[in-house]
């Protein structure tokens, strides 16, 4: 049985307590992949997509709006170390503070026919040929039309499979160590939440209080949040959800909802909870707030081995049945894988064609997130709350603890 940590101990490195062995985690991780790639017969990986290039190098790296898979890539084959590809104007930081990067490659924003070109015939091409793999199985992850062009043209023998959905099944059980980080960014997360609740106050607007929420994250070492825009939305602009702040100004009696959460270390905790700002309640919003926290302990309760993600999703819509609102969901899954990327697969309560049933195994974590709103009730009636659960051998595990909201919970 894996020993998985049951609370997060502190951001810091110290000498008096052991915390988070990170050289460690980053061995287990290109091992774990490595052993992936050998049962499955992949020779070698051209990646680039952030998370996996953080999972196989820990390269903490500018984030760029838009750019992801084209300034950041990782090679990697079945023996040796990772060759990291990035950009030039992380150079020097990777040269000094990188010690366990032995092969880095700087490159350009690979959207010119040019740089993409010399870069996979210059850099990559003579890697793999050194590897012996250039006319193998290669993975690739996302990448641009001109990207599988030069690849097509200077890999003419290789077969090109997915990479992608191989990296995500080699990451979805975590180790110790990654748990640890995930564990700090939940306790971040919940930091973040608890500040969004207290200045959820009528009077102020929905920007005010994510700024507010955005210092505590990066006070508390955060390096970004969950979401690109941190998601604050009161009243009627959660019934329905609009999922970025706005300078809509809370009002007397809005349920306004927070989801932020945070990074750390890579990993993301992600935490969401629906408050009340002043009050008092109107009966529709505690009815739907308390249908969702009932939807979301009883799903969670079948997050565990012997059951699937459909088994959990049919409880949380039994829960809604139960009280009419079966039809008042977002049009969205219930919950998301959540590890070294924010939202990932396997999904709780898909509602698209073509998802797949999923066994919860010891190890996987999740974002798990009901939303039920009920239009038209001054205040708004949108409810979503969320926690981050481990998959373990016995009881599921919440890893992030922020309080619920007892003025909008009806006591059986």
């Amino acid at each position: 049985m894996v020993k998985y940590p049951t609370w997060a101990r502190g951001s810091m490195m110290v000498d008096w307590e052991h915390r988070i062995d990170f050289e460690r985690m980053r061995k287990e991780r290109i091992k774990k992949t490595q052993d992936a790639m050998k049962d499955q017969g992949i020779d070698a990986l051209i990646l680039w997509k952030d998370e996996n290039v953080r999972y196989l190098t820990s390269l903490r790296a500018i984030m760029i709006q838009y750019r992801s898979s084209t300034t950041y890539g990782v090679l990697l084959h079945q023996d040796g170390e990772p060759t990291l590809l990035a950009s030039s104007g992380e150079a020097h930081r990777i040269e000094q503070c990188m010690p366990w990067i032995k092969d880095y490659v700087p490159i350009g924003i690979l959207e010119e026919p040019g740089l993409v070109d010399l870069t996979v015939k210059d850099e990559i091409l003579p890697r793999l040929k050194d590897w012996d793999v250039a006319n193998k199985t290669i993975g690739l992850d996302g990448h641009t039309f001109m990207q599988r062009s030069a690849l097509e043209k200077y890999f003419p023998e290789a077969n090109f499979v997915d990479g992608e959905r191989f990296m995500y099944l080699s990451r979805v059980n975590k180790t110790p160590d990654e748990v640890a980080c995930l564990m700090q960014a939940c306790a971040i997360a919940d930091s973040v939440t608890m500040t969004a609740i207290e200045n959820s106050k009528p009077g102020v607007r929905e920007y005010d209080v994510a700024a507010e929420a955005m210092k505590t994250l990066f006070t508390h070492g955060g390096e970004f949040g969950h979401l690109a825009s941190p998601f604050v939305a009161s009243g009627e602009h959660m019934a329905p959800p609009t999922r970025f702040p706005t300078d809509k100004i809370i009002r007397n009696g809005d349920v306004v909802f927070i989801d932020i959460g945070a990074c750390w270390n890579g990993y993301f905790g992600d935490c969401g909870r629906a408050t009340l700002a002043g009050g008092p309640p109107h009966p529709m919003q505690q009815k739907v707030y308390t249908t969702v926290y009932k939807a979301l302990k009883a799903g969670i309760a079948k997050m565990r081995p012997g059951y699937t993600n459909d088994d959990s999703a049919q409880e949380f819509i039994e829960v809604a049945r139960s009280a009419g609102l079966e039809n008042n969901f977002i049009k969205l899954f219930i919950g998301h894988g959540c590890g070294i990327s924010p939202n990932e697969p396997p999904y709780v309560g898909e509602v698209m064609p073509g998802a797949e049933e999923v066994k919860f195994e010891p190890g996987m974590t999740f974002a798990i997130e009901p939303l039920i709103f009920v239009d038209g009730i001054p205040g708004g009636a949108g409810v979503r709350i969320e926690d981050h659960i481990l998959v373990t051998e016995d009881e599921p595990v919440y890893m992030t603890r922020a309080p619920y909201c007892e003025k909008l919970l009806l006591q059986d």
